[in-house]
């Protein structure tokens, strides 16, 4: 196995997604080409991407994007206060520090502006995500301005405000105007109903290419609000189950990136809402895992691999290069070098997964899946 020549250092961007997660009861008719399917309890949000995008055109996608400053400004204070304040601004204790691989090198911890008396990451990031999930989709995830403590049970989005276009346009030509919408509705980011999942970071693929440090949210609602795509970023959404976004990847209907695709795949282990909104409030005392895919060019295509492969090196090198092989794509699966397992901490329901020391190793063979999504691709 080789490493390529050293590319230049990446430029990196700090963002947020919303993993939106709603209850559901409503029948789901069964289409002529596939069986009905299964009556799982909840759904989650994917918009699609509009073709134009320069990033992932044309994908399903979970709602997010970039950090601002805004979504870190020190004018966010006064809406909290009086109620919630730093450090935690009712978040609760701090979640454990998870060693930290990788360190990039040119992405400080504080964030986007020089202001010392900033939010907190933890509470910028979440910011980002539900301003985020208001500009792609209209879903306004705001909490009244009162001293009630937040309520842990899944929640409910705000009802669309007037002018909701204009609105929409404010906030995207400026995302402080985000700000402005909260203190007219006298109302404050619902922080508090976005959990701790993960932190994804975008591989190295090519020198110049885009690179994210992408923290993950879930946020669970008890039903699922209207959705209004801007039709900018966003041309089309849908509330899909699990099962049925993984059926529908391998028909070639819809388009996933690696980490939707993985993230789908875990959620596809609960079958209900309350299942997984009791799994998201008790693993935020674990921490949050950093994940960066490494990628593995192959004699005749590439494969994405993950933490907890055999080939998978912790290994600063591979920040900005690629691994390589002489093999074929189809040797390395079937040698099971790349056979990702997942360790879960806690049993997440009957017959998905093989006890091990306390924790759950997902069986699933997902060889066939991974090829479908572009995790083990053919060269162009």
């Amino acid at each position: 196995m080789s490493v390529p020549v050293r590319a230049g250092p990446s430029s990196w961007r700090r963002a947020a997604t919303l993993v939106l997660a709603a209850g559901w009861t409503r029948p789901v008719p069964a289409a002529a080409s596939r069986p009905q399917p299964p009556a799982e309890g909840f759904r989650v949000l994917l918009l699609q991407r509009s073709a134009s995008q320069g990033f992932l055109p044309g994908a399903q996608v979970f709602p997010g994007g970039v950090l601002e400053a805004a979504d870190r400004s020190t004018d966010w204070l006064r809406l909290f206060a009086p109620h919630h304040g730093p450090p935690r601004f009712g978040l609760g204790r701090a979640p454990p520090q998870r060693a930290a691989f990788p360190v990039l090198p040119n992405v400080r911890p504080g964030a986007v502006d020089e202001d010392a008396a900033a939010l907190p990451d933890d509470i910028a990031f979440r910011i980002c995500a539900i301003r985020e999930t208001f500009e792609e989709a209209g879903v306004l995830l705001l909490r009244p301005r009162d001293p009630r403590p937040p309520n842990q049970a899944p929640g409910c989005a705000l009802a669309p405000p007037p002018a909701l276009a204009d609105w929409r346009a404010r906030v995207r030509r400026d995302p402080r105007h985000f700000l402005s919408l909260c203190a007219q509705l006298d109302c404050t980011p619902d922080i508090w109903a976005l959990h701790d999942w993960s932190v994804w970071i975008t591989p190295f693929s090519r020198p110049g290419g885009r690179r994210f440090e992408t923290t993950f949210f879930l946020c669970c609602l008890n039903e699922p609000p209207p959705v209004f795509p801007d039709l900018v970023e966003v041309v089309d959404c849908q509330w899909s189950s699990p099962s049925e976004a993984i059926e529908r990847l391998i028909s070639k209907e819809i388009l996933l990136a690696p980490p939707q695709f993985y993230e789908i795949r875990r959620l596809g282990n609960f079958a209900s809402l309350s299942d997984l909104h009791k799994f998201s409030l008790d693993r935020e005392s674990e921490g949050t895992e950093r994940w960066m895919p490494i990628i593995l060019l192959t004699a005749d295509g590439m494969i994405h691999l993950l933490p907890g492969d055999e080939m998978y090196l912790e290994d600063s090198n591979f920040l900005e290069n690629c691994m390589s092989t002489e093999k074929k794509t189809e040797e390395i699966m079937n040698e099971g070098l790349c056979q990702h397992k997942t360790r879960v901490p806690y049993n997440v329901g009957e017959n998905k997964g093989l006890e091990c020391k306390g924790t759950y190793l997902l069986e699933d063979n997902l060889s066939e899946e991974l090829t479908y999504m572009g995790i083990c691709r053919s060269h162009p």
